[in-house]
């Protein structure tokens, strides 16, 4: 009896799963086809109306895609793009029944070169004689940055206030690979190119540590001066305050203008009351970014002249390429369908990458050298286009960087793990029969030879050339120049346009506008690509960023960096010569 009880409750659960299942599936096909009939409406703005931007959530470098799906499950505004912040912010400033912003920026999730991009654009709202008020719990070095802009900074009673310089922290893993049997075989070219350093030595070499430090230190400049003078605070008083740890607390914090004052955000509330002549109790009407964007739309069907912006983010790898990992395959597609479009005007390539196969790097820079044949192409460089990622860039018209941004790094390299140690360890032998003596080359389980190595070496300094050749021409910068400047240094963008290496200092947004002006069109509609299929798949994908799912998979791996597991698990043939950052940038 007991068996039919448990078979019959487990088939009537599993139709009833079943019927949940087609029934979901049916409303999403419904509500998807429903949008899709009916575009998007115009959104009206009320009168007294407040731009509520809050930036705790992921920022991407470009929208996020799959908009109907976003609208079903009520995913607006919990993955934001760059460009939608900025555009949302320019569309405020110039709506006149948004009077303010109300600024949420405790821990922004976003690179130094774009949380830069979005204060600027705040300012400009603010030289619109509108309002910014700031509400923080805790308000991190990079929070506070952006916060810096508003009219008034409030932070939570017991919430937490960081100011305190920059500092980067590099692994190094000789003794791990000591004690396990990994090891990396290394060839490298550069008295910077330190990217492979960690699994030779045990501490930071002199050329490295002056790198790193000089890099932050022109960062950190630029930062503090611009905070300083958003705080009317002397810059040498900032950087005393810091050294001295004199504003470790809020009340520090308070008393040397860093913040305006304590509270909740009900107070922010009260204080936009005032300012807006409303009762103290009186309901603000918060408008999010994605309402502010729906009133008022963006594409203008009259208008035939297109600029496309080419977003290429990620590492560069030889393959098809995807929303996070740039290849030749979308990528050279992509370039040659712009160029036979009459209607595509200039190309902006918006670079966010630290670099990687040298041979991907150089099909790409050959396919923007056949587009500007037909039209300009410009490069806006995100928080990072450094090595290989600077390599194609060398091969744009006009080259933007943010003062944040971190770029150079002209150097090439080669990594070969070698596992015998933990084969060895683990009772694993390999034998190998050739019909020549170098007929294997290259295998994990042996090291490599001297004849292997010594034709890697040719073949480094055979790319190095091109790659400061590539740099010479498109730059217009002599040999000698192009040397003193390379060897896998990095440089702020800030140094980057002292040295040569970029034409201005600017953000995406001013990038697309130099295009504009190059080409003599004041009207113009943009258009974004790479064009991905756009399916559930995708969508799901955009939701797991939206739910840290990445973030998780970092954590796990944080005292192992995912990119050198990658390397050591799923090393290509084809990716052996890297043109890739000297050491993993992360700037706390």
């Amino acid at each position: 009896m007991n068996f039919f009880k448990n078979f019959l409750a487990s088939v009537l659960g599993t139709f009833t799963a079943l019927g949940l299942f087609f029934a979901i599936t049916l409303m999403l096909i419904s509500a998807t086809a429903s949008i899709i009939v009916s575009p998007l409406a115009v959104k009206s703005i009320k009168s007294n109306s407040v731009l509520d931007l809050n930036l705790n959530v992921p920022i991407t470098d470009r929208n996020p895609s799959f908009d109907e799906l976003d609208i079903i499950f009520d995913l607006n505004d919990q993955v934001l793009g760059l460009p939608e912040i900025l555009n949302a912010i320019d569309k405020a400033s110039k709506n006149p029944d948004i009077k303010g912003i109300r600024l949420r920026s405790d821990f922004i999730p976003a690179g130094w070169s774009q949380t830069r991009s979005i204060r600027n654009a705040l300012l400009k709202f603010k030289n619109q004689g509108k309002f910014i008020y700031s509400y923080s719990d805790f308000l991190t070095q990079k929070g506070y940055y952006l916060a810096s802009v508003s009219d008034s900074i409030i932070l939570n009673p017991v919430g937490v206030f960081e100011l305190r310089g920059l500092a980067s922290e590099v692994l190094y893993y000789k003794d791990f690979q000591d004690k396990y049997g990994v090891k990396m075989e290394v060839v490298r070219h550069g008295k910077y190119k330190s990217a492979v350093e960690p699994y030779l030595e045990n501490t930071m070499s002199e050329a490295n540590r002056f790198q790193i430090g000089s890099l932050l230190t022109n960062i950190w400049e630029t930062l503090r001066d611009e905070i300083a003078l958003e705080r009317n605070i002397n810059i040498e008083t900032l950087d005393f305050l810091i050294n001295e740890d004199k504003i470790g607390t809020l009340d520090n914090a308070l008393d040397e203008n860093l913040i305006d004052g304590l509270g909740y955000e009900t107070d922010v509330e009260n204080m936009i009351n005032v300012q807006l002549e409303q009762q103290e109790n009186d309901k603000v009407n918060f408008i999010s970014v994605s309402t502010v964007n729906q009133s008022i739309s963006d594409y203008n069907k009259e208008i035939k002249d297109r600029i496309a912006v080419v977003f290429a983010k990620g590492p560069i790898l030889y393959g098809e390429g995807t929303k996070n990992i740039i290849a030749q395959g979308v990528f050279v597609e992509t370039l040659k369908e712009l160029a036979d479009d009459d209607w595509i005007k200039a190309i902006v390539l918006r670079i966010d990458s630290p670099g990687g196969s040298a041979l991907t790097s150089e099909l790409l820079w050959k396919a923007i050298e056949e587009v500007k044949k037909s039209k300009p192409v410009l490069v806006s460089i995100g928080n990072v286009a450094a090595s290989g990622g600077y390599y194609i860039a060398s091969a744009a018209d006009q080259i933007f960087a943010d003062p944040l941004s971190i770029t150079g790094s002209i150097g090439v390299f080669a990594s070969l793990p070698n596992m015998q140690g933990l084969t060895k360890n683990l009772g694993i032998n390999s034998e190998t029969v050739e019909t020549h003596p170098n007929a294997i080359g290259y295998s994990i389980y042996k090291p490599i030879s001297e004849e292997f190595k010594k034709q890697t070496k040719k073949s480094i300094e055979s790319t190095y050339y091109t790659f400061k050749k590539r740099v010479s021409e498109g730059r217009n910068l002599s040999d000698t120049i192009v040397e003193n400047i390379s060897q896998g240094r990095v440089w702020s963008g800030k140094q980057a346009f002292e040295i040569g290496l970029v034409d201005s200092i600017g953000g995406l947004q001013e990038t697309i506008e130099a295009a504009s002006k190059l080409v003599g069109i004041e009207n113009y509609n943009l258009i974004e690509y790479p064009r991905f299929d756009e399916n559930l798949g995708s969508f799901l994908t955009d939701l797991s960023i939206s739910l840290g799912v990445d973030d998780l998979f970092n954590v796990f791996l944080s005292n192992f960096k995912k990119s050198e597991f990658m390397k050591l698990t799923n090393q290509s043939p084809i990716d052996r010569l890297q043109m890739a950052l000297p050491f993993e940038i992360k700037i706390y």
